[in-house]
């Protein structure tokens, strides 16, 4: 079995979701290719001590320039938003590829050139966005993928949690544009939000924006308060033309949506049919179809449903770390040419789609009006 070396640049909570991934490689069934975690790189010592317990790391530094001289395949990077353009670039011109995370650049300018240099260098580079992996979530794709649905009304998609409703919860880098961007929640969970939107070819022609800063300050964690500059809430109102037809494509990304954990939606609706899936039910399924009574029909779905086979049993639902195990299968898989028909990873040209609206939207909201994309 081919064996691939995996570096991570970022030990933080996605750095050891990924360590996790690949220890629980095994659940794949009869996938071809393995994954060995081999090369750690976090500026935090006791953050890097954690990866001591995975046996088959040897190298832990503060250094990520150590990292791309060792023998890695490819490198997951999970690091500040501002961070992105120089450490993307740097895995790349290492000779590296790259499996980076959103969004991809802290603006349209860094995504760019993240995407034409990884072109340029002939790399294989895909953007982390998890929920499209949930069983219940492929289901839905299939069903877009393939149904006749009609005379399209309308498509809602978005990405909602609620970890920022208490104003006593310190600062973070996430509530500062320097760090994070001017986009602010569009570029922490927007990707969530256009990925299967943009994968279907339902990309917006124009936007109009509605943003919010709910919080204009938090706790600095050192007895002070600190300026919190950063969208809170993102709706963005679009209009995607389907085959020759303008439709509604609302995207909505917000931090402040109370009674809200992590929830990650897609709705479709057509005059012949329609789909509707969210993690606030994660093995459920709603399926329309117009008859004389109009009625939604649920169906519950379970690892069968997931796009790579695994070992636990098809009547059982998935959770977060199965759809990242998942996403990570497909990156592989992609990379070594063996996708087939499964949905695939974001791709650059989809992260860079992704600016481009988030940078649509701040103009609209600026502007209050409409903008082209």
């Amino acid at each position: 079995m081919k064996t691939l070396k995996v570096g991570i640049i970022g030990g933080g909570l996605m750095g050891r979701e990924v360590a996790c991934a690949i220890g629980r490689w095994c659940a794949l069934v009869d996938f071809p290719v393995r994954l060995e975690l081999t090369a750690v790189c976090d500026l935090v010592e006791t953050t890097r001590e954690w990866f001591r317990q995975v046996p088959t790391v040897r190298l832990l530094t503060a250094d990520y320039h150590e990292l791309l001289r060792s023998d890695v395949d490819f490198v997951y990077v999970a690091v500040p938003h501002h961070l992105h353009e120089a450490v993307y670039l740097d895995v790349l011109r290492a000779g590296k590829d790259l499996f980076a995370e959103k969004p991809f650049g802290i603006d349209l300018e860094a995504a760019r050139k993240i995407r034409d240099t990884a072109r340029e260098l002939g790399r294989f580079v895909r953007c982390s966005s998890e929920f499209p992996f949930l069983p219940g979530a492929q289901k839905a794709w299939q069903f877009l993928r393939s149904a006749e649905l009609g005379h399209l009304i309308e498509i809602r998609s978005g990405f909602w949690h609620a970890s920022d409703l208490d104003p006593t919860k310190p600062v973070n880098w996430k509530r500062q544009s320097q760090f994070c961007g001017a986009i602010g929640v569009m570029g922490d969970l927007g990707m969530h939000a256009v990925h299967l939107p943009l994968r279907l070819g339902w990309r917006p022609k124009r936007v109009y924006a509605q943003l919010q800063k709910i919080y204009y300050e938090r706790p600095d964690g050192k007895g002070g308060m600190a300026a919190c500059d950063t969208w809170d809430n993102a709706q963005l109102h679009c209009e995607t033309e389907i085959a020759g037809t303008e439709v509604p494509l609302h995207l909505s990304t917000k931090r402040l949506a109370p009674h809200e954990m992590n929830t990650w939606f897609i709705e479709v609706l057509g005059t012949e049919r329609g789909v509707r899936f969210s993690t606030k039910e994660p093995k459920t399924v709603w399926l329309f179809e117009r008859r004389k009574e109009q009625v939604w029909e649920r169906y519950d779905v379970g690892h069968a449903a997931s796009a790579f086979p695994v070992v636990t049993g098809g009547i059982f639902e998935a959770g977060f770390s199965d759809c990242f195990l998942q996403m990570w299968a497909a990156f592989v898989a992609e990379r070594e040419g063996l996708l087939g028909g499964r949905f695939g990873c974001a791709t650059p040209d989809e992260a860079v789609a992704s600016h481009e609206i988030f940078a649509a939207a701040l103009n609209s909201h600026a502007e209050r009006r409409a903008v082209e994309i």
